[in-house]
């Protein structure tokens, strides 16, 4: 070994191990050396044979792709030798660090051992991760690390592992131990570790335990220390109501009709003391409903109540007619519990041909509206279907040229109204809160207002670059809301064909959108795997969601503005706490996509209605408080499902609460 060879060796070893100071006195000393008496100083490395050693494995391995699959190789091998319990812990690890050395070797521009690597290890992690592998099998160039959005982002931030202290100090012995320096780097370069003392969590649990996101959780957190106003309104209709004392609960009116009871079974049994032991019975058993009911009755003290919030959009006047409709819905309501379930009227669309993208229920269900492959919407008048002979079920025919007066081939009039406009296909509609309007969306990314009155086109509202995958009215009207493929959420007025605010900072489709019960906000899931809210006024965003593994498909909202619930393409449902940010209860139940989330009105309940053709029935109430409760006893059962519902063969495309709690659902049936 030269000279030079040994200079470069050493000089590389001090940089790579950032010994700065070192390595410029190296140079200035050889400089120095070399000026003065050069040849005279040479080493000769032979002489130390450890020395030598050292230099030319170093050398040979310090950026050799061999290295790379030969620690992960170890790695993997001990942790999937590892005790049960600390495996699953161990194994969140594995992931991180196999896309990371996947990508080190390619931005080493080793391609071919890359590649090797990629496919040795890929199965490990296709069951979790498919979506992230399929997008990284196309990194084929140092170029495409930057030029890839999901690559870009994973290489300049951490990744998020939650983990206990003792599974922490055994990886970190194990790559100390078998001098792993690659893995440490990674792991040092590419993991922030939140370590937990005591015990290693469930199993069940893991779902929220690795964050593997595209913005950096720093800035997450900042922007989670903002404050959001999640309050109602100020003088709503539910506020009249309340005060005025229509709103009492149907477990209220049980509770006080039991207590009238249980005072004049107490003056029964002073009087007729022959029959005490009756008395007695029927008294636990009043106590027993009692207690029942006041189990049914939302939390009032330990959830604090937010003060009311004005808002912050000049909202619509309600006539007085549809006020007084309204009223008169919330009057009638009925009271849903974990022992008093929804009923649920299902739409079923047969004959679609494999072309219904989306389907819409009015608020009364009165009516019926399905979004098509063929550019077409249409629209089913409950009432008139009733009236027609032969089939009650929504028929889908693939007719462009159908409209409402178009006779069927019994030569009756067809139920639907057909509304052509749109140059693609439509991906979403959503009905006005009075049922007047109707709203959808499309791949020709624009948005387009029908009434339902008219049956007729009357706005298009263009602003969406790309395909526009989902628009919502706002819980008061006027208002509405659409995301696109561009990455980005709007907000729309009716009477301007322009937005009002446009939500920037998704690094990837914005695939669902949903407004705040106050209107203030609006919600939007993305496949960059989180969920952001965004303030309407200022246009900022006020919270990040981050947990989520796959892309996110569904949002909802609940009635009173606490608590927000999205689902993901994997099955996964999230219940996050508006004001803090933090996931309250994963509930985990799906084994498809969930395309659809509803609150009941009084947010007792969650119904979720998915791909695997179910509709599942949640308990808020006891998922919202288990968390403290978890704490403390340490019980690892986070599902809280109350009832499955399964169809014969539909997948469930949408789910919708009525205002008197009629839970509607509607789906296609695929067989």
């Amino acid at each position: 070994m030269d000279d030079s060879r040994l200079t470069d060796f050493v000089t590389t070893f001090l940089k790579k191990k950032g010994f700065n100071e070192a390595e410029t006195a190296l140079r200035a000393e050889l400089q120095r050396k070399n000026n003065n008496s050069p040849g005279n100083e040479s080493i000769n490395v032979l002489n130390d044979p450890e020395l030598s050693k050292f230099f030319r494995s170093f050398s040979e391995s310090e950026d050799g792709p061999a290295r790379y699959q030969d620690e992960y190789s170890k790695l993997r091998l001990w942790t999937y030798s590892s005790l049960d319990l600390y495996k699953h812990e161990l194994l969140r690890v594995l992931y991180p660090v196999f896309i990371h050395c996947f990508m080190d070797l390619v931005a080493k521009k080793y391609i071919q051992d890359a590649r090797t690597f990629f496919n040795s290890f890929r199965e490990d992690h296709e069951m979790l991760h498919l979506r992230d592998l399929q997008k990284l099998e196309g990194v084929l160039t140092p170029s495409h690390l930057e030029e890839m959005e999901f690559a870009h982002s994973l290489r300049h931030s951490k990744v998020n592992i939650k983990i206990c202290q003792y599974s922490y100090e055994l990886l970190l012995q194990y790559l100390h131990k078998t001098q792993c320096t690659k893995m440490l780097g990674i792991i040092n370069e590419r993991i922030n570790f939140e370590v937990s003392p005591g015990k290693p969590s469930s199993i069940s649990n893991d779902a929220e335990m690795v964050t593997l996101i595209g913005s950096n959780q720093d800035a997450a957190n900042k922007i989670n220390q903002k404050e959001v106003h999640w309050g109602l309104l100020e003088d709503s209709l539910e506020d009249r109501v309340e005060k005025q004392g229509g709103l009492l609960s149907d477990s209220e009116k049980a509770e006080g009709e039991n207590k009238e009871a249980e005072v004049d079974e107490n003056k029964k049994r002073s009087i007729e003391g022959g029959k005490q032991g009756t008395s007695m019975k029927k008294s636990k058993k009043d106590k027993a409903i009692n207690a029942t009911a006041k189990t049914s009755r939302p939390e009032a003290n330990t959830v604090p109540v937010a003060r009311r919030v004005k808002s912050e959009l000049a909202l619509p006047v309600m006539p007085p007619e549809v006020e007084q409709s309204f009223l008169e819905d919330l009057k009638n309501r009925v009271q849903l519990s974990s022992i008093a379930l929804p009923s649920v009227c299902f739409y079923t669309f047969i004959n679609t041909h494999n072309s219904l993208n989306c389907a819409s229920i009015s608020h009364d269900g009165s009516l019926v509206a399905g979004g098509f492959s063929d550019s077409s919407l249409k629209v089913w008048d409950m009432a008139k279907l009733g009236q027609q002979t032969g089939s009650s079920v929504l028929q889908g025919e693939n007719d462009t040229t159908a409209k409402e007066d178009t006779l069927g081939a019994n030569g009756s009039k067809r139920a639907y109204t057909l509304f052509q406009g749109h140059s693609g296909p439509v991906y979403s509609a959503s009905f006005s809160p009075l049922g007047d309007y109707i709203l959808s969306c499309s791949a020709d990314a624009t948005i387009r207002l029908w009434s339902t009155k008219l049956n007729a086109n009357l706005v298009c509202y263009k602003g969406h670059n790309y395909p526009v995958w989902d628009v919502q009215f706002s819980p008061l009207g006027h208002y509405f809301a659409s995301c696109s493929h561009d990455r980005t959420a709007r907000v729309w007025s009716m009477d301007r064909i322009q937005p009002l605010r446009i939500a920037a900072g998704h690094l990837s489709d914005v695939d669902c959108v949903r407004w705040h019960a106050n209107s203030n906000y609006i919600a939007t899931g993305s496949s960059d795997k989180t969920v952001r809210l965004w303030d309407i006024v200022s246009g900022d965003c006020v919270r990040i969601f981050i947990g989520h593994r796959s892309m996110i498909l569904s949002l909802a909202m609940s009635p009173d503005g606490r608590y927000m619930a999205s689902g993901d393409e994997d099955g996964t449902i999230m219940m996050w706490d508006l004001a803090s940010g933090r996931c309250v209860m994963p509930l985990m139940g799906h084994t498809s996509c969930v395309w659809s989330l509803a609150f009941s009105c009084e947010a007792t309940l969650l119904a979720s209605g998915s791909a695997d053709s179910t509709v599942k029935l949640w308990d808020v109430t006891t998922s919202t408080k288990v968390l403290r409760t978890e704490e403390k006893s340490g019980n690892p059962n986070r599902l809280r499902s109350l009832q499955t519902l399964p169809t014969k063969s539909t997948p469930v495309y949408t789910v919708q609460f009525s205002r008197r709690n009629l839970l509607f659902a509607a789906g296609v049936l695929s067989k």
